[in-house]
């Protein structure tokens, strides 16, 4: 699986209720909740995500409450991939239960410059920065993780074919 799109690039400890603030969550519709992704960090990140861009961030990316919304969003929005330093625990395990694909990598979260051009392997780890010609090695995750993501999501990855 791969994605290649534009970046936007965030700081350490963005969490949940920068991605998706509180106040939205009455409705469990994802398309609704996705117009309010990102808006109390990056008010125009709607308007100018396009499918298949790149969320790149600091360390503990979605720290905060444990609310499977905010990868939710974040994959409603087209957001292709995210890479961070690295990951609060529980926005890790919902990005794979919803499928959102995501990688820890300290080296590109440190040498990627919003507004690059990136194309994510997402099988192999492979992070190639378009614009300045670097290539990055993430650890990609085993193949069973890998399956479940790129069927959708854990509950999807269960169904049979």
């Amino acid at each position: 699986m791969k994605t290649k799109g534009t970046v936007f690039r965030y700081p350490d400890n963005v969490d949940t209720d920068v991605i998706i603030p509180a106040r939205y969550l009455n409705t469990a519709d994802a398309q609704e909740l996705a117009k309010h992704c990102m808006e109390d960090i990056d008010e125009t990140f709607v308007s100018r995500v396009k499918k298949g861009d790149v969320i790149v961030a600091g360390w503990n990316f979605g720290c905060g409450s444990s609310r499977e919304h905010a990868p939710l969003v974040i994959k409603t929005c087209g957001t292709g991939c995210v890479i961070a330093k690295s990951f609060a625990r529980i926005f890790y395990r919902n990005a794979i239960n919803i499928g959102l694909p995501i990688l820890e990598c300290e080296e590109a979260a440190d040498g990627i410059s919003a507004g690059d051009e990136v194309e994510v392997d997402f099988d192999t780890g492979k992070i190639s920065d378009l614009t300045t010609g670097k290539t990055y090695q993430a650890q990609p995750f085993p193949p069973f993780i890998q399956n479940i993501i790129a069927k959708g999501g854990l509950l999807a990855s269960l169904k049979e074919d």
